[in-house]
């Protein structure tokens, strides 16, 4: 029903289901009835997310409802027509979770070498933007995922629940680009159970980074930070003799942090965070993907222009956004960074050049743009802060959006 409303006008629009005035939830979030007058009417950008969990808040919805991420994966030849349905089957199913009850999964289990292979197959998919190949695979994957470690004992089964958990993890991962934030949470709780069981602090800590991402999407930023200061205390004694694996998986959960602390608008701790993992980067001596973390000095960087963001320092994203070379990273993070320039580029009415941002990161990752709420909030702004028509190119991206 709100799908085709900007945020501001979906405040306005759970504004009046709840029955409040502007004078009333304006006084709720600490502004004024002509600021909240103004972002109804698109006058003001709602482009913080600090702000947007203030208002959900107030007015009693998710973060999710206001934002308007579309939670439906189209049908591809990468997808078929098995998608987020046939995940959350492979999720709720009891019968995978415990062999008490039902019948247990029969069969021969696959060999750990096939098992990490098809498990690193999914992640580069997610890497590539891939949504609907990964959803497709997800599901039979976490089945032999779960039926190698029923099967195999000792230091296999150990490697198993460590597959296990980078297949939970990869699940999570994907729901949440898809605005499923209570099946990635269910997803990232199992990884981080069968990575504990795996003994692999490695993955351990990788797990705890998609529980973070979790607390993220739903608006817990205090919450997550609090979790990212828990877990460097759980993986710092290791620091002494990491690997690089250990390096990424610890620099990353600091980025993730970054981003928490800049969201509850805390400046210090988004600084002291950003530079424990600028103090990793340097350690691992350039940039990686070991564990499909893409941590190194260039993700550090791409932090420290979203934070800025976040923080509402839209001249510092600005001036250094453009600067960071994001070539060498995989898609996932190239896009990424793409639409924090085109947000700071937006604020400061350089719409050619938002746009421009917008439309090659939709050529790099059509389905990652179209599920963003970043690409699809900065289109609808500029839709309604165009007198008469807008132009082509935005009426064209705002159809493959399925924002009109």
């Amino acid at each position: 029903m709100t799908q085709h409303l900007t945020i501001g006008e979906r405040v306005a629009w759970y504004r009046r289901r709840r029955g409040l005035s502007q004078d009333v939830l304006a006084g709720l979030v600490g502004r004024t009835a002509d600021w909240l007058g103004k972002v109804e009417n698109n006058r003001i950008d709602l482009d913080r997310l600090s702000v947007i969990r203030a208002l959900a808040h107030a007015l009693d919805v998710s973060i999710g409802d206001l934002i308007g991420e579309p939670t439906l994966l189209e049908w591809s030849k990468d997808s078929g027509r098995r998608t987020v349905p046939a995940l959350r089957e492979a999720l709720m199913d009891y019968q995978l979770l415990t062999p008490f009850v039902g019948t247990p999964t029969a069969g021969e289990p696959p060999a750990l070498a096939t098992l990490r292979s098809d498990v690193g197959e999914v992640w580069d998919a997610y890497q590539a933007s891939q949504y609907g190949f990964a959803a497709r695979q997800l599901p039979l994957l976490l089945s032999d995922a779960l039926l190698a470690v029923r099967t195999y004992s000792g230091g296999e089964r150990d490697e198993a629940n460590g597959l296990l958990a980078m297949v939970y993890q990869g699940a999570a991962m994907v729901l949440g680009k898809l605005g499923e934030t209570e099946l990635a949470w269910i997803a990232a709780d199992r990884g981080l159970a069968a990575a504990q069981l795996s003994g692999n602090k490695v993955i351990t800590g990788s797990l705890l980074r998609s529980v973070t991402h979790c607390l993220l999407s739903t608006g817990r930023f205090e919450t997550a930070a609090q979790l990212v200061k828990d877990a460097a205390g759980l993986l710092e004694p290791g620091m002494a003799t990491a690997t690089p694996g250990y390096l990424s998986v610890y620099g990353t959960l600091f980025l993730t942090g970054s981003m928490a602390a800049a969201r509850a608008e805390d400046r210090e701790t988004t600084r002291q965070f950003l530079q424990e993992a600028e103090n990793a980067a340097a350690r691992l001596g350039g940039d990686a993907n070991h564990m499909w973390t893409a941590f190194g000095p260039t993700n550090v960087a791409i932090h420290r222009v979203a934070t800025a963001g976040e923080l509402g320092d839209v001249q510092i994203a600005v001036d250094l956004g453009p600067q960071v070379d994001t070539s060498g990273l995989p898609v996932e993070r190239r896009v990424r960074h793409s639409l924090e320039v085109a947000r700071a580029l937006s604020a400061w009415n350089r719409i050619d050049e938002a746009l421009e941002a917008v439309l090659e990161a939709e050529q790099m990752a059509p389905e990652q743009v179209r599920h963003h709420y970043m690409s699809r909030e900065l289109v609808l702004g500029w839709i309604r802060g165009t007198r008469g028509r807008p132009t082509r190119p935005i009426a064209d991206l705002a159809e493959r959006l399925r924002l009109v």
